[in-house]
């Protein structure tokens, strides 16, 4: 049964059809050898049995008695009718069983072999047109429906996985521009706090122009970077597509980097951040502009939980980079996979001001440079971030 379950359509047909006229051909030979004998008892009631018997006693090769058929007066209307039924059944049986035998062989050949995978097909053709992706072809003879139901399997999970190709772009998309909107906020803050340090200070001439003029080109650095930033953002497709731009990091050149946004940050928050730089004479290759964008992040972040202060460590090596801050806050609450998803707030009222991206980019920026974001909670309470970037060449 299972061979010819998984017979080819044109065969399985045949082979309906073949059992079919057999079958017919049968009964019809059945039939009509009951009509004929049938038809013989009727005519014998209107023989002159006195004469067959005599003309029997003389048949030969040459001459064969046979029983003769009453003329219609003769016979009685209900054998008249019967003897022509028998006649009708002896012209007509092999015609009528074989396009009734033909049409059950096409019946069963549909109930068996079609009507399964045809049903399968259209459940399925229905869920993908209501966007059910999810709804398996489950049908699984080795004919040429089974390879029609398993191509259009191929096909469904194919549209889903397509499906949940252009759900992620999407996704990144959202994140792409969150990503931009979230990057941007720090160099502006630096450029608003420059802004309104010469604002307050300089009518007064309470600012020397040397100062004056270092705020302008550390502004002027700024805008640099917000440049370089919307022309990198704008020439990747995503997150994971942004270009590494080794450059050898020193740790005097990343220190001044990073007491210029502390200088801002400390103004803005109203917290103490101290920063330690560890110096080891030793030249690290790496994007700078990334380290720059993951340490503003990991400050903010910091800087918005502490409640009096942070603590920033810096440890540069030939082959790894570590930047460690420490706040004075409740610490994490929850785990680290949680924390570093997009969109991620502690609640709604800091989600209003933050697009939860911080951690993300941190965490994405710090595998693609070849090391990781570590997120912990310190002893003495409040959270310890470390970001550690691997040298690239």
């Amino acid at each position: 049964m299972e061979q010819i379950r998984n017979l080819s359509v044109r065969k399985t047909i045949l082979l309906y059809m073949a059992i079919a006229l057999f079958v017919s051909f049968l009964i019809s030979a059945v039939i009509g050898r009951i009509a004929v004998r049938a038809q013989m008892r009727i005519w014998w009631h209107y023989v002159d049995e006195e004469a067959y018997f005599q003309a029997a006693e003389k048949q030969g090769p040459d001459f064969v008695a046979d029983i003769p058929r009453p003329n219609e007066c003769e016979m009685t209307r209900p054998d008249y009718f019967v003897s022509e039924l028998c006649d009708f059944l002896q012209t007509y049986t092999i015609l009528i069983l074989s396009i009734a035998g033909s049409g059950g062989a096409v019946f069963l050949f549909y109930r068996n072999k079609l009507r399964e995978p045809l049903e399968e097909l259209g459940r399925a053709s229905r869920a993908i047109a209501e966007n059910h992706l999810d709804v398996p072809v489950t049908y699984e003879n080795q004919d040429e429906m089974g390879m029609l139901c398993r191509q259009f399997e191929r096909m469904r999970k194919q549209l889903a996985a397509n499906n949940r190709i252009l759900w992620r772009t999407i996704e990144e998309e959202k994140m792409l521009r969150s990503a931009i909107a979230h990057d941007i906020r720090s160099p502006l803050s630096v450029l608003k706090g420059y802004q309104e340090m010469l604002t307050e200070y300089l009518p007064g001439a309470d600012i020397d122009m040397a100062q004056a003029m270092e705020m302008l080109a550390e502004s002027g650095r700024q805008i640099e970077r917000m440049d370089a930033f919307v022309e990198t953002m704008r020439k990747m497709s995503s997150l994971e597509n942004r270009e590494l731009f080794p450059e050898p990091v020193s740790a005097g050149g990343l220190e001044k980097a990073i007491r210029a946004e502390l200088a801002i940050l400390e103004k803005e928050y109203g917290k103490q951040c101290v920063l330690q730089v560890q110096e080891s004479g030793e030249e690290f290759y790496g994007d700078k502009e990334i380290i720059l964008e993951v340490t503003e992040n990991l400050l903010s972040n910091a800087l918005r939980y502490a409640k009096k202060q942070i603590a920033v460590t810096v440890n540069i090596r030939f082959r790894e980079l570590r930047i460690c801050v420490r706040d004075d806050g409740d610490g994490f609450r929850e785990d680290a996979e949680k924390i570093t998803e997009p969109f991620y707030g502690k609640n709604v009222k800091d989600s209003l001001k933050h697009a939860g991206m911080g951690m993300y980019i941190s965490r994405l920026y710090c595998e693609k440079h070849g090391g990781k974001l570590i997120l912990e909670n310190d002893e003495q309470a409040g959270a310890v971030v470390t970001a550690i970037f691997c040298r690239i060449a």
